[in-house]
């Protein structure tokens, strides 16, 4: 394992704390976390960061904290996990922590991560993951992990290939590892990326229209067929794109197992569609597939359709008819 490589978390909301907790379980010991979030920034520099997870609760301590990525200076390796509706803004601010050597390994939700982060660094210093873990930040400086059990549960690699994005790669692979995540390097990331998104995008969207939590949706015939639909459109088009094969039976026979894990919560866009009235992901995920299913020339009308709802109800949350009191 290559020693002393100095990492910056670009956005350490649930997801990053998380993963900047296995990362220093697993012996990085120069990590900066970057967030706008005051309180849970301030909390860890004052007090630590309180990991909880299946195997009890770690206190860690040593993370550098800032605000703006300003602060951090150059980079070995910059974690990309803000959302990716700020991808953009996020890379702008982050100019001075990325030099030549500088590996830009996005962990973010979705598909076409990598096509925003190749307008700012060349492709052999991008990497991308994904993972199979539920995380909450329950309050400032307390993150929760429930990473699913007895399986590859994060895959990393290149997407294009490169010595510098492999290195780096290999290097947070090892790291969770030894931090206490079960993950996989891969020499080509994309059908994993594809697998994960996919799976995110029927439960996500069809969540979010129909207002229903992962549980509701499963236990209803309609609802669950869109769910399907979704995944079909998904694997056909990475199977034209010549990026994996009939991921489709897979994701089916997946269902069950998330649905015993996640079931009774909304996912992540669900809640920014739902509870926070935000601007969610839906253009890295079911509004992505639509894209790549144009390009491949696959048809995915479930996949539009849907998209196009989220899109324009987050448009005009402010607009919505609401019961009176």
């Amino acid at each position: 394992m290559i020693k002393n490589m100095k990492i910056c978390v670009l956005g350490c909301g649930a997801t990053g704390s998380v993963f900047a907790s296995y990362l220093m379980k697993g012996g990085a010991d120069d990590i900066w976390l970057v967030d706008l979030n005051k309180a849970h920034m301030d909390a860890i520099r004052d007090n630590g960061l309180l990991l909880k997870d299946p195997d009890g609760e770690s206190l860690l301590k040593g993370f550098h904290t800032a605000y703006s990525a300003d602060e951090v200076g150059p980079c070995d390796i910059l974690i990309v996990l803000v959302k990716s509706t700020h991808t953009h803004s996020a890379m702008q601010g982050a100019a001075s922590c990325i030099t030549e050597k500088t590996a830009v390994v996005s962990l973010q939700n979705g598909l076409g991560n990598d096509l925003d982060l190749a307008q700012f660094v060349p492709e052999n210093q991008i990497g991308c993951g994904c993972g199979r873990l539920g995380t909450v930040l329950e309050s400032p400086g307390v993150c929760v992990s429930k990473p699913a059990q007895g399986i590859t549960n994060m895959y990393i690699g290149p997407v294009y290939g490169g010595e510098l994005a492999a290195k780096a790669c290999k290097y947070i692979v090892d790291c969770f590892a030894k931090g206490g995540l079960n993950p996989e390097y891969l020499d080509d990331v994309r059908p994993a990326l594809w697998k994960k998104a996919a799976a995110n995008s029927g439960f996500n969207t069809v969540c979010a229209v129909l207002g229903l939590t992962m549980r509701q949706v499963h236990e209803d015939e309609t609802a669950l067929a869109l769910v399907k639909q979704v995944l079909k459109e998904a694997s056909d088009t990475a199977a034209a794109l010549h990026i994996a094969d009939n991921l489709y039976d897979g994701l089916v026979s997946d269902i069950p197992k998330a649905v015993a894990s996640y079931g009774d919560y909304y996912p992540s866009l669900a809640q920014d569609f739902l509870i926070y009235k935000r601007q969610t992901e839906v253009n890295t995920l079911s509004g992505a597939i639509s894209r790549f299913g144009k390009i491949a020339g696959v048809q995915t009308p479930t996949c539009d359709v849907l998209s196009q709802i989220v899109t324009a109800v987050q448009a005009n949350y402010d607009k919505r008819y609401k019961d009176k009191d």
